[in-house]
């Protein structure tokens, strides 16, 4: 993992194509901005993790029906 140290207004670029911005800075908070291609997705981690859970278990799913519909 990189760690960068940025100030209010200060952005870091990734990829040439991805800029994060440190947009405001509350105590133990930090707003930031991001812009990126549309192609590129952005989520919250914890949505992220929720998004790739959801996608495992309808893979299961579909997995054992299918399986069941095989074997008879």
């Amino acid at each position: 993992m990189l760690a960068l140290s940025r100030k209010k207004n200060e952005a870091i670029v990734i990829n040439n194509n991805i800029e994060i911005t440190v947009l405001e800075v509350k105590g133990e908070q930090v707003k930031i901005g991001i812009a990126a291609p549309k192609e590129v997705p952005v989520y919250r981690k914890e949505v992220y993790i929720q998004i790739q859970n959801a996608n495992k278990e309808a893979v299961d799913a579909d997995g054992m029906a299918a399986l069941k519909d095989l074997l008879g």
